[in-house]
């Protein structure tokens, strides 16, 4: 073994101490690749924590959302009862979810992993011959027993998220009696680590160069299904290195916050799937393949999709000529009679309006939120259906057709189509354009 000398030693040691002098600033691509990639994730992990944050809350019990509080929930669903909660087991704890006998309603309790995606959604479609009755969530790899009358379900990581859904159809007290039905119990005490810290950020300000740190605890929390992980995970630990140098640093959360987050939140609420009349429909959902940007867009502006075969959403917040909604002014939503959503679901469809940056449901005298299949706006005698987006100051406007909208402020709209039939997911119906009016 060769011995080095001390003053070489010492000059090695200097080297050693210093490599981030010799750094090179990483391009904008790559920057914009890791960050929007682990943006995916550390959405997740913040939901993690606030939702957890509320009192009662813990993992492995079920928070049963009330009905009508429309504007306490991002992006919100006011057509069902929701039903949410944090799934953790280990190798030798499961647990058990039970499903009460639901017939004549749509439902479904949607599980999903750490990254966004959709492992599963349980009802009759998907699993017909146990609709309902015990489900048994088990780790990976796992052997642990469960009980004989339940369906095995191994998920990705330690961690799911669940969320649980019952049509009102008309009748809240009926659906509410359902939803406090669904029952979810540890068979043990498994041992949970608790969701990662992250600095805390919001929609408005994402957060910046900080994602970068501890980004090796990030990675290792949850496996990802995605086919270019280990590609962009890479990049996401070289950017990572870069950003140990101070003035890299520096030029990084620049950049960050100049070019790609603005340019990121653009793409989520406008440009994130096939767009027809200003519409862009999320036909790449709840399961995303190597498309992450979708995974990220999704989980920013509407957190825990559902997957294409239970749902396609179609958002805009564009009119007919391409300008930025504005509750400054009036617009129409025309659906001719051969174009009504109605014919395109085997469930049912509903409009919601949200507020930006926050996607909050916007106060309104009416209490109106959103209109659907049970609770359509009035038909007009040529049997087209017209809805109306204007202010609460508007005038000339049936009220029986209106949605209000936030005054002199931008808003976005969302129309959901639940079990929607094959002309929908072959991309050739979308909804007509949101024209504005004089």
């Amino acid at each position: 073994m060769v011995r080095l000398r001390a003053p070489l030693l010492g000059l090695l040691g200097m080297l050693c101490s210093v490599p981030t002098a010799f750094a090179q600033m990483p391009d904008r691509s790559a920057v914009q690749d890791a960050y929007v990639y682990l943006l995916g994730r550390v959405l997740v992990i913040r939901q993690e924590k606030l939702d957890l944050q509320e009192p009662g809350i813990r993992y492995n019990t079920i928070k049963y959302n009330p009905v009508g509080k429309p504007l306490e929930w991002v992006n919100p669903n006011l057509d069902v009862t929701n039903n949410e909660a944090w799934i953790a087991v280990d190798d030798a704890a499961p647990a058990v979810l039970e499903i009460p006998r639901i017939e004549g309603r749509y439902y479904t309790a949607q599980i999903l992993d750490e990254w966004g995606e959709v492992i599963t959604n349980i009802n009759p479609r998907n699993y017909p011959q146990h609709p309902f009755g015990k489900f048994a969530f088990v780790a990976p790899g796992s052997h642990a027993v469960v009980p004989a009358d339940a369906v095995r379900i191994e998920l990705r990581s330690l961690k799911a998220k669940m969320l649980a859904r019952v049509e009102i159809k008309g009748d809240s007290e009926g659906a509410v009696a359902l939803q406090r039905q669904f029952r979810l119990s540890s068979l043990g005490t498994p041992k949970v680590d608790p969701a990662l810290p992250v600095p805390a950020f919001d929609n408005a300000t994402l957060i910046g160069v900080d994602i970068f740190d501890r980004i090796d605890e990030v990675l290792r929390s949850a496996p990802d299904v995605s086919p270019v992980a280990a590609q962009v995970q890479a990049k996401v630990r070289d950017i990572a290195r870069s950003a140990a140098d101070p003035a890299i640093r520096t030029a990084i959360d620049k950049m960050l916050r100049q070019e790609i987050i603005p340019e990121f939140q653009r793409y989520a609420v406008a440009a994130s799937g096939a767009t027809r009349n200003n519409w862009i429909a999320t036909t790449i959902v709840g399961n995303y393949g190597d498309d992450f940007a979708i995974r990220t867009a999704a989980n920013y502006v509407g957190i825990w999709a559902n997957a294409r075969h239970e749902v396609i959403y179609f958002v805009t917040t564009r009119d007919a000529d391409g300008r930025p909604l504005d509750g400054s002014n009036m617009y129409v939503i025309d659906f001719s009679k051969d174009q009504r959503p109605e014919i395109v679901v085997n469930a049912y469809w509903s409009l919601s309006l949200v507020d930006i940056p926050g996607f909050k449901a916007v106060a309104n005298p009416l209490d109106r939120y959103t209109f659907n299949s049970v609770s359509p706006p009035a038909s007009g005698i040529d049997g087209s259906l017209k809805i109306y987006l204007a202010p609460p100051s508007a005038a000339d406007i049936p009220q029986s057709n209106w949605l209000p909208a936030p005054k002199g402020q931008p808003f976005s709209l969302t129309f959901r189509t639940y079990v929607p039939k094959d002309v929908v997911k072959r991309g050739e119906w979308f909804p007509p354009a949101v024209k504005k009016l004089d």
